[in-house]
């Protein structure tokens, strides 16, 4: 598909918007029609609730990459505004307090330049609403993580890193350190610093040899949040991060007490994040996830003297998985966030210390992100919806949310796949539900090749959305798959129990979950028995690879799957995942983890047809599973498998060759293998 093509889908679409019609879905589905799509990835409401500015991500097919661009849409017109076009990777918009800039911050690059505004490093920007003035902030020798704008937009805060290396043998790893590489001692640190934007005079804040990953100021400028680390390293988050906040008229740090989210917790190993101060600086919102156990949010009350009074838990609605997202809401008081309920993703909003919640955004809805217009209860979201991805809305009391977006209108014109929820008995007689997807002109006549759909996490799910990604949602739906994508045991928004079931149970109970789902397709008459497929990535590999060896399947497709659980623990970068599951480390649970480990349910006589994904970068699920995997099924157990691996790639594969790749190689595995 080149160019010329994408011109004429915008033509024949705008001329349809011209004269008031519908586009006609007269477009069958390939996989090479995901790379038409844009995505929208966040987005922020100006001051006065007239402008949205939001970044947008194309395929840059000749760069072999995705790009992000900074677009602005007015919500009352829908007129839509462009306003950067380097491939400088946009993100994090933030409007000023007058509504007529923008700060963002962008990676512009010219080749060959030493300016740290153009050598790639992450700048923070400023650029009118209207696309001139655009303007470095910030000329930082490596860069800036992260960046804070004051209420009153007279100051800047920012986060830059630097390398520190520890007392311990200091002289002898630095004698070898462009030779070497070392498993601890060398380290980024963190520190916060502030610049007036009239002056431009800048002062450092906060050096205290952390590693900062996310950080709020208060709106009177009095407190500095901020989630801190040991290091920059990923395991370091899970166990041993820390709520810190700065005093800036005393310059003291402290230290929240932990013994909430850690000592007293299911389990020590949690990721804060999300730090949020209301409005009057007196309360201090932030987030923990876990792997295995539920999300919390918790609050922090301060006292005029900066002291901290209590801090309490949030009580979470019934069966409702916190997803992120924290707001304080303009005038009600809630503390609201984004929480998922039966594959639906929905603003709630609590009050602290009661039992009081509320629903913003009812219905079948699945919210990304989203911000209040004013002291009203009015939103700006982002959403997706069944037949839409990832669109702008206006959501308004009393009236039906109004699309101010639509940012893929090519889709308008796809023969998209029937998407419903089903439900059905699984593991220990409980109801299983997952995302059935049927292809457009099914009518229920006779029997269809079966796809199983393995997501992530464990600790996510899939949702209630058209999903057209490069792990088999849409595309074999189109193909004439029935596409089952169960929400199995361990997956978010079907209550505490249902997530924690999985606990000590992998292999176990989720495997039960997803067979069952597929002997109730089988009964319903949906999916033929001689005719089923698997795939997943992640922990969906890890699925995949544990289902091999049922031989239920005639073809699977298994990317970046954990093999064997003691080389997970060892390898990965966030162990206290395993540990969770596992419920204790190797030498204190070996017979938990060899039950977990698909390495050890393979045996001679397996018929499936496993075709292997793994990127060679990949910090999560090493490659050495797959590789262990391929050699398992290649050289002992002759069973017809591929291994591909993707160079330079992490968890997932991101270029465009490698999505394209990793797509093609599914539709051709499949076409070969079934029927």
């Amino acid at each position: 598909m080149n160019i010329k093509h994408f011109i004429v889908i915008a033509l024949v679409l705008l001329s349809f918007t011209a004269f008031g019609q519908d586009p006609v879905r007269d477009h069958d589905i390939t996989y090479m029609d995901y790379f038409t799509q844009s995505f929208v990835q966040s987005m922020a409401l100006s001051p006065d609730g007239e402008n949205v500015a939001y970044i947008e991500w194309r395929w840059d097919v000749p760069n072999n990459r995705r790009n992000r661009d900074l677009w602005v849409v007015n919500v009352a017109t829908k007129a839509m505004r462009r306003l950067t076009f380097d491939p400088a990777n946009e993100v994090n918009p933030v409007w000023s307090p007058n509504g007529e800039s923008i700060y963002f911050i962008g990676h512009f690059s010219v080749a060959g330049s030493e300016n740290p505004t153009q050598d790639g490093s992450a700048q923070v920007w400023r650029i009118r609403k209207d696309g001139s003035d655009l303007q470095a902030i910030t000329s930082i020798p490596g860069g800036v993580d992260d960046f804070s704008l004051s209420a009153d937009g007279a100051t800047l805060y920012y986060v830059i890193g630097r390398e520190h290396v520890i007392d311990e043998w200091r002289d002898l790893r630095m004698e070898f350190r462009n030779d070497l590489e070392y498993g601890h001692g060398i380290h980024t640190v963190s520190e916060v610093w502030k610049m007036d934007l009239e002056t431009w005079h800048t002062e450092k804040l906060v050096d205290n040899e952390r590693y900062i990953t996310g950080f709020d100021v208060t709106s009177d400028e009095q407190r500095i949040a901020m989630i801190t680390n040991p290091s920059e390293v990923s395991m370091t988050h899970e166990g041993w991060s820390e709520v810190e906040v700065y005093d800036t008229a005393t310059g003291e740090l402290s230290m929240l007490e932990n013994d909430q989210w850690r000592e007293q917790a299911q389990s020590p190993y949690g990721w804060l994040g999300n730090p949020t101060w209301s409005s009057d600086g007196n309360q201090l919102a932030f987030s923990i996830d876990f792997d295995g156990y539920p999300a919390e949010i918790f609050v922090a009350g301060f006292s005029s003297d900066g002291t901290v009074d209590n801090i309490v838990k949030l009580r979470r609605p019934e069966d409702v998985s916190v997803t992120g997202g924290l707001s304080w809401h303009p005038s009600d008081g809630n503390l609201c966030f984004l929480g998922e309920h039966h594959a639906r993703l929905r603003v709630y909003g609590v009050t602290p210390g009661s039992n009081e919640s509320r629903t913003y955004t009812p219905g079948d809805v699945v919210i990304h992100s989203y911000n209040f217009t004013g002291s009203r209860n009015d939103m700006i979201t982002l959403q997706s919806g069944l037949t839409y991805h990832r669109d702008i809305f206006h959501h308004r009391r009393n009236r039906d949310p109004e699309r101010i977006t639509n940012t893929n209108p090519q889709i308008d014109t796809w023969k998209l796949p029937q998407i419903s929820i089903v439900e059905w008995i699984g593991a220990e007689g409980d109801v299983v539900e997952g995302i059935l997807e049927l292809p457009p002109d099914y009518d229920g006549e006779g029997p269809l090749p079966l796809m199983v759909n393995l997501h992530g996490g464990p600790t996510a799910s899939e949702l209630y959305a058209f999903w057209f990604w490069i792990y088999g949602r849409t595309a074999f739906a189109a193909r004439g798959y029935a596409v089952l994508c169960p929400n199995y045991r361990g997956s978010t928004g079907f209550g505490d129990e249902f997530l924690t079931d999985l606990i000590g149970h992998e292999n176990d109970r989720d495997v039960e979950d997803i067979l069952t789902g597929v002997d109730y397709l089988i009964a319903e008459g949906i999916a033929d028995p001689e005719n089923m497929a698997v795939m997943g990535w992640s922990n969906g590999g890890f699925l995949t690879n544990c289902l091999i060896s049922t031989n239920r399947f005639r073809a699977a497709s298994t990317g970046a799957g954990t093999f064997d659980m003691t080389v997970q623990w060892g390898e990965e970068d966030t162990p206290g995942h395993v540990i969770n599951y596992m419920e204790g480390l190797p030498w204190e649970r070996p017979d938990e983890y060899r039950e977990a480990s698909p390495v050890y349910g393979l045996h001679d006589g397996i018929e499936t047809a496993v075709l292997i994904h793994a990127g060679m970068g990949d910090p999560r699920v090493p490659v050495s599973h797959s590789r262990a995997l391929h050699r398992a099924l290649y050289r002992y157990l002759d069973v017809p498998c591929e291994l591909v691996m993707y160079p330079g790639a992490g968890h997932s594969p991101t270029s465009y060759r490698h999505r394209l790749a990793k797509m093609k190689w599914d539709h051709a595995w499949f076409d070969e293998y079934m029927r």
